[in-house]
């Protein structure tokens, strides 16, 4: 019977049953009690080899704190026991994923705080399963976005913390839901809404234009833990604070009005332009409706007035060129798009190329060079100028002789920006010429003109790296294939430095192998002129010149002989003429006797 007492005793002071589960082995568990009387139980675990929540925790649970562990991932209804749960507080973890059903039986839960894992993504429909919650803290995570579907999950939120995340920019959702909140029934006289923005790295553009003007707008509801919001690009606005930004708000692209058929003649250089407006500026790109690759280059460049345009050029277009063309501008806001049509056409004969009626078509010959020659320069020739131009004198060369009146057209390279251009016109002499050129695939091709006699002409400001067609023929006519040459500035100034560079080095070798003999023919040729000057010498200083003027003055026969000096050839022949003048001379003669003079 007392034992039965004793037993009856034992169960009626026994705790209720939510009191009987123990604290977990990882964990410390506490009771407080609240100012209502009743009991509040909080567990803290803390321990670093814990991975996973713990499963068996007692079912009082008030507030719970795992911080500082090596849990990775919340599996779904891991707290769904925790029904009397208002605090889950899980900072400092590894933890990376958040099931979507990690909060479910939560109702009664006010404050969710994640700081300091490594979320990348947040589960924001779990959010559903805890209306009453209030504060939810995410800094310093991994989040790159916020879905625009999160408005609907955080309109009863009052504290919000995104801060020290990889956020670039907020949804204009999330803004227009924050916007019209109220203040908060329950902190009277306080802000409806705190937000912790700071430390990510906004991305300034016009995607950022609502936000900016959110913070700007001072609404009374709305607080921030720190007000000094910064840009981290694009790079020209980094680091500048928000209350110094002026963005323009977002804007799709819209194309600019252009032509809707473009007709071009067989081998001329087509450009087709597309412009479009947009914030941000639009991508823009060409491509062709049957699927083909684009026959040109596309280049894309901004005008002054923010137009984007990107132009399209064709160069010496074919009939495989024909076809629909479409542009596209394009930015996050959506794309347009535009339809251009490019028709070929046959190049037709003009009197104003062919220099008369009845002068026939340039480059008429037959096969592929033919044609080449047709659809690259025949139908390039500027129009011939009037009475000022140059015009062929009577006598010049007309008919077919024509064909023959420039020959032998060549390219000599003078720099990277000029050429010279030589030719023979034996049957040219009273014609004047024209010097056509122009970038290989252009339309129209640049005339100068030559007067007649002229047989060169020099090209300057070409541009290197640059293929060029030039065409030497008789005024006022096109000129034929064999009259003109396709050439690069660059390549032809290379290959005439390297001729000369040969030529030099062939001299050089020449001269080597020509110099010993070239001295051992001087060294013969002056031995012998000093041979001949010694002998001449010799022979003059055994010839004297003497006078025998005594006998004719009557001296006698004992008179001195004096000797003369040595005289040359030119003065012995005028001391002879002078003799035989002085001799002549009436009464110069003594005693009537002949003068006789010897040269010895």
């Amino acid at each position: 019977m007392r034992v039965a007492l004793g037993m009856l005793w034992l169960l009626a002071l026994r705790p209720p049953p939510q009191a009987w589960s123990s604290c977990p082995p990882q964990c410390s568990c506490s009771l407080q009690v609240l100012g209502d009387g009743s009991m509040s139980r909080t567990v803290v675990c803390n321990d670093p080899d814990m991975t996973l929540p713990p499963v068996a925790m007692p079912p009082d649970t008030c507030r719970l704190r795992l911080e500082r562990t090596a849990i990775r991932r919340v599996p779904a209804f891991a707290f769904a026991a925790l029904r009397r749960l208002e605090q889950l507080w899980l900072p400092y973890n590894a933890l990376g994923r958040l099931g979507a059903r990690a909060l479910r039986g939560l109702g009664r839960l006010r404050e969710l705080r994640l700081p300091g894992n490594r979320l990348a993504a947040f589960p924001w429909a779990a959010l559903g399963d805890a209306p009453r919650l209030r504060l939810l803290d995410l800094q310093a995570n991994r989040l790159a976005a916020v879905p625009p579907g999160a408005a609907r999950f955080l309109r009863n939120l009052t504290f919000l913390d995104l801060s020290s995340n990889r956020l670039l920019r907020l949804p204009p959702a999330l803004l227009a839901a924050w916007a019209p909140l109220p203040a908060a029934p329950s902190l009277p006289g306080r802000p409806g809404l705190v937000l912790g923005l700071q430390d990510n790295p906004w991305v300034c553009d016009c995607r950022l234009h609502d936000l900016v003007h959110f913070l700007e707008g001072g609404a009374p509801h709305l607080a921030f833990v720190e007000a000094g919001l910064r840009c981290a690009g694009p790079g020209g606005l980094a680091g500048v604070a928000f209350r110094q930004l002026q963005l323009r708000r977002c804007q799709g692209p819209e194309l600019r009005p252009g032509v809707d058929s473009v007709t071009s003649p067989l081998g001329s250089t087509v450009l087709l332009r597309c412009g479009a407006t947009g914030v941000p500026e639009p991508q823009m790109s060409w491509r062709r409706v049957s699927g083909r690759p684009l026959n040109g280059t596309v280049h894309q460049q901004v005008s002054r007035d923010g137009t984007s345009w990107a132009l399209l050029g064709l160069p010496a277009v074919s009939h495989l060129d024909a076809g629909d063309y479409v542009c596209q501008a394009s930015n996050f806001l959506g794309a347009s798009e535009t339809l251009t049509s490019l028709v070929i056409t046959e190049p037709q004969a003009s009197t104003e190329h062919s220099g008369s009626p009845g002068a026939p078509r340039a480059g008429t010959g037959e096969g592929p060079e033919a044609a080449v020659y047709d659809r690259l320069v025949a139908w390039r020739v500027p129009p011939t100028p009037g009475p000022a131009g140059p015009s062929t004198e009577e006598g010049g060369l007309t008919g077919p002789q024509e064909a023959r009146t420039v020959t032998a057209l060549k390219v000599v390279g003078d720099t990277h920006q000029s050429v010279t251009l030589v030719w023979k016109a034996p049957r040219a002499s009273s014609v004047a010429l024209s010097v056509l050129y122009a970038v290989l695939g252009q339309r129209a091709m640049r005339r100068v003109a030559v007067p007649p006699g002229r047989t060169r002409v020099t090209l300057r400001g070409l541009l290197p790296e640059t293929k060029y067609v030039a065409c030497v023929c008789a005024w006022g006519l096109a000129p034929r294939k064999e009259q003109c040459v396709v050439f690069s500035p660059d390549e032809v100034a290379d290959a005439e430095a390297t001729q000369r560079l040969i030529n030099a080095v062939v001299a050089s070798v020449a001269a080597v192998i020509a110099l010993p003999l070239t001295l051992l023919v001087g060294c013969g040729a002056l031995r012998r002129r000093c041979r001949r000057c010694r002998a001449g010498h010799s022979a003059e200083a055994t010839s004297t010149y003497l006078s025998l003027d005594g006998l004719s003055l009557g001296l006698g026969e004992h008179s001195a002989v004096r000797p003369q000096p040595r005289l040359s050839e030119a003065d012995g022949l005028l001391s002879v003429r002078s003799s035989s003048s002085l001799d002549s001379a009436p009464g110069s003669a003594r005693g009537g006797g002949q003068v006789d003079e010897y040269l010895c």
